[in-house]
């Protein structure tokens, strides 16, 4: 058994949010990240081609774009983001998010391609 603690992780800046590995360095068959979103001026989705994404939100609200819908959350949310969707999680004006993210694939780097697709926030 493992316990990867919240405030040991090292964040790193990637388009739109700032993401650690809290499963960095183990041999396992899944992947997770753990997400802080920030509302930017521009934000672009993603897609995981290899595997569908459970989102756990445990701070904060806004909405996460899916294929050109937006669908609200909230803490305690869950979403289940079908493979090769285009994705995002946008705060709401003002809101940090902080979500746990889970992929059923051992290499995100791997099953990860960032798009030039533009995600509507607001409608």
């Amino acid at each position: 058994m493992t316990v990867s603690r919240a405030i040991d992780q090292e964040f790193v800046d990637m388009p739109g949010r700032r993401t650690a590995d809290p499963l960095a360095g183990l041999a396992t068959q899944s992947s997770g990240r753990l997400v802080e979103l920030r509302r930017e001026a521009d934000r672009t989705a993603h897609r995981h081609p290899h595997s569908e994404e459970v989102i756990y939100v445990i701070s904060g609200t806004g909405c996460v774009w899916v294929d050109g819908k937006r669908h609200p959350v909230e803490a305690g949310d869950v979403v289940l983001v079908p493979a090769g969707a285009a994705h995002a999680t946008v705060p709401d004006v003002g809101q940090t998010m902080r979500l746990m993210c889970f992929f059923p694939h051992p290499d995100l780097a791997a099953n990860l391609v960032e798009t030039d697709i533009p995600v509507v926030r607001d409608q």
